[in-house]
């Protein structure tokens, strides 16, 4: 358990680390050929070759961070960390080898499975089984809609750095001072890390970098348990704190299903991409897109105060509104390869 006294610094520690490693993890990044190459593939559009050194900047920080945390032999939190290595490795070998589709879901499953063996887990139901399968969906599904997210330089950071302060402070509240401490890692490690990711991009986030990113809020959204509210009113917290990368995934995947291409045939179809065919400038678009976690993130606290019926029916009005969204987007700017 972490004292709140010890959130600023931990901020501070993340944030320093993770820009003074941003450097020379791009210098290491180019001599392993962790390097993304334009034109390599049709949706690489940028100018030059750039090292995906912003993932291991994103760790540096992200380790120096928790390093002040007292783990106290705490279960989750060591769930966490080797799941986190796991996925981190894994996404390093990524951008180096252009792993296949099943080693790289085989990666995701193994992070999984030792982050719901800790006891960070889903449980909604009363069905063991169903728990089970529900926290896997989740925490595969959130390491890949950042994986997607990933489309711009900035974007993905800077939804992380928003999703890492809702959960911070709603930990704050709910007197779970040891997530706290992991969201302000990962707020000061996406603040450090973003210096270099922003457009023009001096250092890519990588497969590395985005798949950890999506771990870690997957797994504080697991974890974190609002005091003295009902599940029923709570249940959708995580979902709505991270909704703009969810709602990217169900895009691109229905997207791509409609069009009888492969779900991980990557390609210029994200939201991001979407703004851009609307003639939408690159830095409003990802200003749009980050203006849309903070505003989610907020309603999402404001349902679960509003009680369970207000709160869902909240939730389905913005469903109803994130479908009408994507309908939009399919039919005022179709996808281009």
């Amino acid at each position: 358990m972490a004292p709140l006294t010890s959130i600023f610094p931990i901020i501070l520690t993340g944030l320093a680390v993770s820009l003074l490693a941003s450097w020379p993890a791009a210098w290491l990044a180019q001599r392993l050929r962790l390097v993304d190459i334009p034109g390599l593939k049709a949706h690489k559009r940028h100018s030059s070759a750039t090292p995906m050194g912003g993932g291991m900047a994103l760790a540096a920080g992200l380790a120096a961070g928790v390093a002040w945390i007292q783990w106290n032999e705490n279960d989750q939190m060591v769930g966490i960390a080797l799941g986190a290595l796991v996925v981190l490795l894994f996404g390093l070998l990524d951008d180096r080898f252009d792993l296949s589709v099943p080693v790289k879901l085989f990666g995701q499953l193994a992070a999984a499975a030792i982050l719901i063996a800790q006891g960070v887990q889903v449980s909604l139901f009363e069905r063991p089984l169903v728990d089970l399968v529900v926290s896997l969906f989740w925490i595969v599904g959130i390491i890949n809609a950042f994986n997607f997210v990933d489309s711009m330089d900035g974007l993905a950071l800077g939804l992380g750095g928003i999703a890492g302060a809702f959960f911070l402070l709603a930990a704050i509240d709910s007197g779970q001072g040891w997530i706290a401490a992991i969201a302000a890692a990962i707020v000061g490690a996406c603040l450090g890390t973003f210096v270099f990711n922003m457009l023009p991009s001096k250092s890519f986030l990588g497969d590395s970098g985005s798949q950890l990113l999506g771990f870690l809020l997957a797994a504080v959204g697991l974890a974190y348990i609002p005091r003295d509210f009902e599940q029923a009113a709570s249940w959708y917290v995580p979902i709505l704190v991270l909704g703009v990368p969810l709602f990217d995934a169900v895009l691109v995947v229905v997207s791509r299903l409609r069009r009888g291409r492969r779900v991980y045939q990557a390609g210029s179809d994200h939201t991001y991409h979407r703004l851009r065919l609307l003639r939408i400038e690159p830095t409003r678009g990802v200003f749009a897109m980050h203006l849309a976690g903070i505003v989610l993130g907020l309603l999402a606290f404001i349902g679960l105060q509003s009680g369970p019926l207000l709160g869902n029916l909240l939730l389905a009005l913005i469903v109803g509104m994130g479908l009408i969204l994507l309908l939009s987007f399919e039919r005022l700017a179709p996808p281009i390869d």
